[in-house]
């Protein structure tokens, strides 16, 4: 299983960047260079526990769908989506908030593991975290931008 650790300072109240995290179409912003799109489930605006959006991108090349649940959330400290269809073996992405000095700090921690074995392995090691890093940096900068500006 592979672990990616992000932390963001935002410089907004927690529940703005609580609320920004949680925005379907702030997602689809941040995911453009990947042609992502909300296609099933809530598709525009707050997504809530036990409501699911299923994803369609272009990673590697190639369109892919990714349905995730929101398996729990805490008003406004933690939310968790999960994988319930797509690629990858399993995939957990727990978001924890917490403001300190008017600086709302959000920690990501995407959890996941790949399938076909060692080829996964491999696919991961030399592509895949890296893709997936990168990723949500590029929505931690869009998240921190719009939060800021509100």
């Amino acid at each position: 299983m592979t672990t990616i650790h992000l932390l963001t300072k935002i410089n907004a109240p927690l529940k703005i960047v609580f609320e920004v995290s949680r925005n379907i179409d702030i997602h689809q912003q941040s995911a453009a260079p990947s042609k992502e799109k909300a296609i099933d489930g809530v598709t525009s605006g707050l997504i809530n526990l036990n409501e699911t959006v299923t994803w369609r991108g272009k990673h590697f090349g190639f369109y892919l769908t990714h349905k995730s649940r929101i398996t729990a959330m805490n008003f406004y400290d933690y939310f968790v989506d999960e994988m319930e269809e797509g690629k990858f073996k399993t995939f957990k992405h727990e978001h924890f908030f917490e403001e300190k000095n008017g600086v709302t700090i959000m920690t990501d921690k995407l959890q996941y593991e790949t399938p076909f074995g060692i080829i996964g392995k491999l696919f991961d090691t030399l592509l895949l975290k890296n893709h997936l890093i990168h990723f949500l940096l590029e929505r931690n900068k869009t998240l921190k931008k719009i939060a800021e500006n509100k």
